[in-house]
């Protein structure tokens, strides 16, 4: 892989509305993804998941920090400068349906892509649709086809196609398979994995699902309201969680071992409203192992084996305990 990251985010910032209680969307939040690197962002609905795939592709500007793509800034560039981080990084949606314009046939809902992008056109126009029909197991002959046509699996096949049309560096895959049934699942998640080890695609991979998470990541970042708990390889994050909270997730898993401690595999009450977060640590009010230092003190993330970094007191591998104040 490259030196140079792909895609780098430092700090970066999302508050929408005002102070003096505005809604803290994403909260210093750091990343990078190497080229063919998958890095999944996973926790509950309200952690700031999709804010940040939206962020990373300048839909919604940034409170501040910086967004760079091959290295160049693009965290303030003006929308009339976009048109190339557009055609290197593209998102597949969580709703197939609903990111498909229903009175285009699939042949005009790819074609958009070539057209706005100027890549084909006339004869090669079509010949690349069928292309990328078949690359994503649909028959080139469906391209005369509406939405209404077609199951979930097979429109999310759809929009998986549409985002390659432009061949990018980067897809934002934001849930995109928490909306079809589990056998479809299955069957995209394969599709995804195969295009990236075909086409050398780097990917965000957005889910509330540790266990997708898991299957399709090389590392894992782990947010809650906002805010990253623990990052690592997928293997190290999955098997010695440090986090109580990423715990928490993998306790909720179907794989969860049932005779794990009851406190262990709990997680109780809804997440905190991000125009108010918690003090301290933001974690705290449902964490099974919360302390008074926890409400004084935001954890930073620090370093455990590797790259593995984890925002704790505690570290939850080690049984280790906050030091005294």
């Amino acid at each position: 892989m490259s030196a140079l990251p792909l895609l780098a985010v430092e700090g970066l910032t999302k508050h929408f509305g005002r102070a003096p209680h505005p809604v803290r969307a994403v909260e210093d939040v750091s990343f990078h993804v190497a080229p063919g690197e998958v890095l999944g962002l996973v926790g509950e609905s309200g952690s700031g998941k999709s804010t940040i795939g939206r962020l990373v592709l300048r839909l919604i500007h940034p409170t501040s920090g910086t967004i760079r793509f091959e290295g160049e800034d693009i965290s303030r560039r003006p929308e009339r400068q976009l048109k190339a981080l557009r055609r290197n990084a593209q998102m597949v949606f969580q709703d197939p349906y609903a990111s498909l314009n229903p009175r285009l046939r699939v042949r005009d809902i790819i074609g958009e892509a070539l057209d706005a992008h100027r890549l084909a056109s006339g004869s090669r126009r079509t010949e690349r649709i069928a292309e990328l029909l078949e690359t994503v197991g649909l028959p080139a002959a469906h391209m005369s086809r509406f939405p209404h046509e077609f199951s979930g699996g097979q429109r999310q096949r759809i929009g998986i196609a549409r985002a390659l049309a432009v061949e990018p560096k980067l897809i934002i895959a934001d849930e995109p398979v928490s909306a079809l049934d589990v056998s479809v699942q299955a069957q995209v998640i394969n599709l995804m994995q195969d295009l990236r080890q075909r086409f050398g695609l780097a990917m965000l991979f957005i889910s509330h699902d540790l266990d997708v998470v898991e299957l399709m990541c090389d590392r894992i970042a782990v947010l809650y309201l906002g805010r990253i708990m623990e990052i690592g390889s997928a293997k190290d994050v999955a098997s010695r969680p440090r986090h109580p909270y990423t715990r928490a997730l993998l306790a909720a898993s179907p794989k969860a071992d049932p005779d794990a401690p009851k406190i262990r595999r709990m997680l109780t009450g809804d997440i905190p409203s991000p125009m108010a977060p918690p003090s301290g640590c933001v974690f705290r009010t449902r964490c099974p192992i919360a302390t008074e230092e926890c409400a004084r003190n935001v954890p930073k993330l620090r370093s455990a084996e590797g790259d593995h970094q984890f925002a704790c007191l505690y570290d939850m591998a080690n049984d280790e305990r906050p030091a005294a104040a």
